[in-house]
């Protein structure tokens, strides 16, 4: 039984500023950048972007993103699941294959449906269905596989 929930900050903006602190302490990308972020998937209508996190016992566990496109040359290629983090602490419970899950659900229910991601863990994203694609680079210039998932599977 999971003792945390995964809920869409869009849902439940009151965890707006608390979010971001933590996406921003996590992948050190301005608050800014995530604060504007996840008010445009406040407020706006479109499909992205979306943050989700993983909340047990009112502290932030597990986070993730999905945006346009996080910071590579394949524009072509999106929206991408981005950020996605679990606490040390909390690894090896299945909590970042249950996110990915909801934000599979979530976004097919919003009309997406093949998401994409960029990552240097191949073997975690291929144990939840993750298909490799294609080489990107990065806009640092390094080369990073990207894959794709049906979010509808």
């Amino acid at each position: 039984m999971n003792t945390y929930e995964i809920f869409s900050i869009r849902t439940h903006p009151e965890w707006r500023i608390t979010a971001a602190r933590w996406f921003q302490e996590k992948w050190e990308i301005p608050l800014e950048e995530y604060l504007t972020s996840i008010d445009e998937s406040i407020n706006g209508s479109g499909a992205v972007p979306q943050w989700y996190i993983a909340v047990e016992r009112q502290r932030i566990i597990a986070g993730a993103g999905v945006i346009d496109n996080d910071f590579h040359d394949r524009k072509d290629l999106t929206p991408n699941v981005c950020a996605l983090y679990v606490e040390p602490q909390q690894r090896c419970r299945g909590i970042a294959g249950n996110m990915l899950a909801h934000i599979c659900k979530d976004m097919a229910g919003r009309g997406v449906g093949t998401l994409y991601l960029i990552t240097e863990h191949t073997s975690f994203y291929e144990r939840y269905g993750w298909d490799f694609l294609c080489m990107v680079r990065c806009d640092s210039g390094e080369l990073i596989r990207m894959y794709k998932k049906d979010s509808r599977l």
